[in-house]
């Protein structure tokens, strides 16, 4: 279960990696798209952009759907929701520490204020 867990993570962060992949995975937020599609901002062969969208199918981050000659892509999201959250673990302990930081550093302004106040009225 672990080593599937595992392997599909690397296949997710494998495929957004790229940044030609990320931004079909954002194109097809706003529904379903054709390979050609897919491939005209980039001005890239049908080839191409089929590598790119076997790299996304493979994550799972995308599904396609053959309809005569067409091939439609669309997005599916349950595994960017899987990296999300394995990410936002990482975000809440980075906040963590950033936050004891600043209540250190706030500490020790709030000290050396105090210091410099008192040092001030010695000196008068």
């Amino acid at each position: 279960m672990v080593e599937q867990h595992t392997h599909d993570m690397n296949s997710v962060f494998h495929a957004l990696g790229d940044a030609t992949r990320r931004q079909m995975l954002r194109d097809l937020s706003h529904g379903e798209r054709t390979v050609s599609d897919l491939a005209k901002p980039y001005e890239m062969s049908l080839a191409a952009a089929s590598k790119h969208i076997k790299v996304l199918e493979s994550a799972g981050l995308i599904r396609r759907e053959i309809r005569g000659r067409t091939h439609l892509c669309r997005l599916d999201p349950g595994p960017l929701a899987t990296a999300h959250e394995w990410l936002n673990f990482y975000q809440r302990f980075w906040t963590g520490r950033l936050d004891t930081l600043e209540r250190l550093l706030r500490q020790e302004d709030k000290q050396t204020s105090t210091g410099t106040d008192k040092q001030e009225r010695n000196d008068t």
